[in-house]
């Protein structure tokens, strides 16, 4: 497997662990003042969640290259999940 491929695998990773992250902690703020979204989060902490979301993306990036590198799953048989 190429680096190529290791770097697509791992940006998507990543979007998917982003968008599982994002939710994790959110609290609405109680009083919002004039033009402010009432959903909008108190503290997002976003450079967290994307610190987070990196290392987890990492981690799986990883286990996947192991894991296809010993030809126990290939890109192939992923395409028939």
């Amino acid at each position: 497997m190429t680096n190529i491929t290791m770097l697509f695998v791992f940006g998507i990773t990543w979007w998917l662990v982003l968008f599982t992250t994002l939710p994790f902690g959110v609290t609405k703020l109680e009083n919002p003042e004039g033009g402010m979204d009432v959903g909008a989060p108190e503290k997002p902490r976003l450079w967290l969640k994307m610190g987070i979301t990196t290392i987890i993306s990492a981690f799986i990036t990883g286990i996947l290259r192991v894991l296809m590198d010993n030809e126990i799953i290939s890109l192939r048989d992923l395409a028939y999940l």
